[in-house]
């Protein structure tokens, strides 16, 4: 009688998806461990933006959020009060939009990830050929299928 492999042993079936399981939480863990990183750095950083006159300098925290208005002369004091509101306004929409920028080069570093992990959890793998005759079974499954085809189709389309 031959000896059958051990199914949960590391060259059965369910040793590798196992394999599979640990490297996709690996991955995960190492994702969110970044993303904690780049989300205190982003707590503590600002844009500072500063008038051509050099009159008044804004800082603005990584939300736009107001951190300092500063008045370096008294010039303002003799500026009409839609042209100090429009200067002040003008000020604070390029920091902002500077943290914006800060924020989103930060993000960057994210992209692709969760089609990473979606593979590395579902595509190809045992544990999917293993689980798609159980799938299969399940009402409505055909339908189901292909309309997630569709919604992916429909997402590439602006992935370009």
């Amino acid at each position: 009688m031959p000896a059958t492999a051990d199914p949960f042993g590391p060259d059965g079936l369910f040793g590798s998806m196992s394999a599979e399981l640990e490297e996709a939480m690996e991955a995960l863990r190492a994702q969110t461990a970044k993303a904690e990183a780049v989300q205190a750095d982003l707590a503590k950083s600002s844009a500072t933006v500063t008038s051509k006159d050099r009159m008044v300098t804004v800082k603005v925290g990584p939300q736009g959020q107001v951190h300092a208005l500063t008045f370096h002369n008294t010039a303002y004091q003799e500026m009409a009060p839609a042209q100090l509101g429009g200067l002040l306004t003008d000020l604070l929409n390029e920091a902002r939009a500077q943290m914006g920028d800060q924020v989103i080069q930060a993000i960057k570093g994210f992209e692709g990830v969760g089609d990473m992990l979606r593979m590395s959890m579902t595509g190809g793998s045992d544990l999917d050929r293993l689980l798609e005759p159980l799938r299969s079974m399940r009402p409505g499954y055909g339908e189901d299928a292909e309309a997630e085809r569709r919604r992916a189709g429909r997402q590439e389309e602006f992935r370009e």
